[in-house]
């Protein structure tokens, strides 16, 4: 498969009745979920490292074809230098590989304060990591990233280790006559994208509205730079977020009709493959 399609976790109890049969447990969520979507984000190992027990469980609840993408711990990522946490990184895919042919690309999410002042850190933690055989992306949010000089060094650095970067689009959430993460606990950061692409795969991270209409403008962009990109080779995985965490499937889903609409070639998404009928789309 050449692109992937999927939301930031899979636990979320709000999904039963639509994206799950009405009724399931928490311990069938993942099994139903990687029926539905493709690939998912994998936010639950920012906060904890799972064992191996639960690791393996993922991989046996999973068919093959689903990749789990996930993100590097926040112990690793979020104390200021990563060069010291090199070992720790390490360990971490090791114990991740456990997942087989289901581990995808992981991701490195750096706080606002790690600016290009630590570049010659990030460099260090980025050339230790195998990259060749256990490909990773990098997400940075400090705004001078997206700046020159720095913009084009840290362009030039991940495309010398073939690491990827993350796109994170929050245009969406941003663009309406309201704020939707006015009860989130976590605000998505308002910074530029930068639509290239560092490595032989992409990960986006789409901050979708509750809007659907909000989103149409923004959707229908990428629905041009992803045909673009895999007419090129490149493999990408994306994902969609929305403050309102009901309504991300719900927009996932729209997305993949808009691509498949638009002629771009794409795996059909598992969920429309099911024995009942999708839901109704409509626009908002």
């Amino acid at each position: 498969m050449n692109f992937y399609i999927g939301c930031a976790v899979w636990a979320y109890k709000g999904w039963v009745g639509e994206l799950y049969p009405p009724g399931t447990r928490n311990a069938d969520f993942l099994n139903l979920y990687s029926r539905r979507f493709t690939t998912v984000e994998g936010n639950t190992t920012f906060y904890a490292v799972p064992n191996p027990e639960i690791v393996t469980r993922w991989a046996t609840e999973t068919p093959p074809g689903f990749e789990f993408c996930l993100k590097l711990p926040r112990d690793i990522t979020h104390q200021k230098l990563l060069r010291p946490h090199i070992p720790e990184a390490l360990q971490f895919l090791e114990k991740m590989r456990l997942l087989g042919q289901h581990l995808g690309p992981m991701f490195a999410q750096l706080p606002p304060s790690y600016s290009p002042a630590f570049l010659d850190d990030l460099a260090a933690f980025l050339e230790a990591w195998p990259s060749k055989d256990a490909p990773l992306a990098l997400e940075v949010r400090h705004p001078d990233w997206f700046q020159e000089p720095h913009r084009s060094s840290l362009t030039t650095l991940l495309e010398k280790l073939e690491v990827g970067r993350v796109l994170l689009d929050s245009r969406p959430i941003y663009s309406g006559d309201d704020d939707p993460q006015l009860a989130s606990e976590r605000r998505k950061p308002q910074l530029p994208v930068q639509f290239s692409v560092t490595a032989p795969f992409s990960l986006i991270r789409f901050i979708s509205h509750p809007q659907l209409s909000v989103n149409q403008q923004f959707m229908e962009e990428w629905v041009i730079q992803i045909q673009q990109w895999l007419q090129a080779g490149v493999r990408i995985y994306f994902f969609v977020h929305c403050p309102t965490e009901d309504l991300s499937p719900h927009n996932a889903r729209y997305f993949q009709q808009l691509l498949e609409q638009s002629g771009v070639a794409v795996p059909s998404l598992p969920w429309n493959n099911l024995n009942q009928p999708p839901s109704q789309l409509n626009i908002w």
